[in-house]
């Protein structure tokens, strides 16, 4: 430990490990066992930006007791990181290998699950104390190392967390897949609201996490769903507007893989026959590209700076175009439904 730190140390001592070669050997462990990203800067502006930065954590009124530390930071903090794989590793069916490897981690026990819990949200409390104490004049670079550390730690244990509850995700997620939402997107995202579940969960309720945790990824998977179901009923909208004939969503399950990326392909070389502006103004209408939502005609009229009358003459003629444009060409045939079935994607 530096001499500032023992220093620091001796000025709080209701801030600090009752063991001292504990708290050294934490912080290092915990600094060593993860790469440590270079920040640049004084160390006055690496203190700085760690005041800028809001710690969250769910607090327990054991967390302020005098035995908290011999609770929650005893040696067997350091043992206790990802749960191993004991016996076979679990193979769920039809995964392929590395989704499946996702599901080897053991489920906790009770005791065990509670443990992660405690000692995450215990070591974000102390790092939330030793940072409201930080000066960027007067604090050490120990100071800030030790910050840094805890929240290693607690990370450390979330992410423990989030191995061992991973085949939850995928039992849920999976039964939300269809031709509109891809496993790997739903998994993703149910693997990111699977993080905040944690980040959010009050293990001192006395329930599992999995109770809470089913919950708040279905809730997510569903809403996915509809967000995309609603997006593309505004596109179908869209091209409503335009005259063109759209089928049911349904119908392009009928159509193979190959063909689909074919549409696709013949689309984006269509397109590139257009003037800037008319591709500016197909793709922010009818969502393709970068463009996330279809675009309304006053908006692009906005941006281009002419009339919204001048924008829909500008998109009526440039799906002239691409109507004749797919009509005329020879290297791929492409039927007037199958066009407006691709623009639609």
């Amino acid at each position: 430990m530096s001499r500032a730190g023992t220093v620091a140390s001796r000025k709080s001592p209701t801030m600090t490990f009752r063991k001292k070669a504990l708290e050294q050997l934490f912080v290092s462990f915990c600094q060593t066992s993860q790469a440590v990203q270079q920040e640049e800067g004084t160390l006055e502006d690496r203190i700085r930006r760690r005041l800028q930065q809001e710690i969250d954590f769910i607090g327990n009124e054991e967390f302020s007791q005098p035995s908290a530390e011999s609770k929650f930071m005893g040696d067997i903090l350091l043992g206790t990181g990802c749960p191993p794989v004991v016996g076979k590793p679990v193979r769920v069916a039809n995964l392929p290998p590395h989704l499946a490897r996702l599901c080897e981690t053991r489920l906790l026990s009770p005791a065990e699950e509670k443990a992660h819990f405690q000692r995450m949200n215990y070591l974000r409390f102390r790092a939330q104390q030793y940072q409201s104490r930080l000066h960027p004049e007067k604090s050490s670079q120990y100071d800030l190392m030790r910050i840094e550390g805890l929240l290693k730690a607690a990370d450390w244990h979330r992410d423990a967390l989030l191995k061992a509850n991973m085949r939850l995700v995928i039992s849920i997620v999976k039964k939300f897949v269809n031709s509109f939402n891809s496993f790997d997107d739903l998994l993703s995202d149910g693997a990111m609201a699977l993080l905040r579940a944690i980040d959010k969960f009050d293990y001192d309720r006395g329930f599992r996490f999995s109770t809470y945790a089913t919950q708040v990824v279905r809730r997510n998977s569903y809403r996915m769903v509809m967000t995309k179901q609603k997006e593309r009923q505004k596109q179908a909208a869209s091209l409503e507007e335009t005259g063109l004939d759209v089928e049911s969503p349904d119908r392009s399950s009928s159509i193979d893989d190959v063909r689909w990326e074919q549409l696709r392909s013949r689309l984006s070389n269509l397109l590139s026959l257009l003037d800037r502006r008319e591709q500016l103004i197909i793709r922010a209408r009818f969502s393709l590209g970068g463009h996330r939502k279809v675009q309304t005609l006053q908006r692009l009229a906005d941006i281009l700076g002419v009339s919204k009358e001048r924008v829909r003459q500008l998109e009526k003629r440039a799906l002239d175009k691409l109507r004749d444009l797919a009509g005329s060409s020879d290297d791929l045939p492409l039927p007037a439904d199958d066009f407006a079935l691709a623009e639609a994607s």
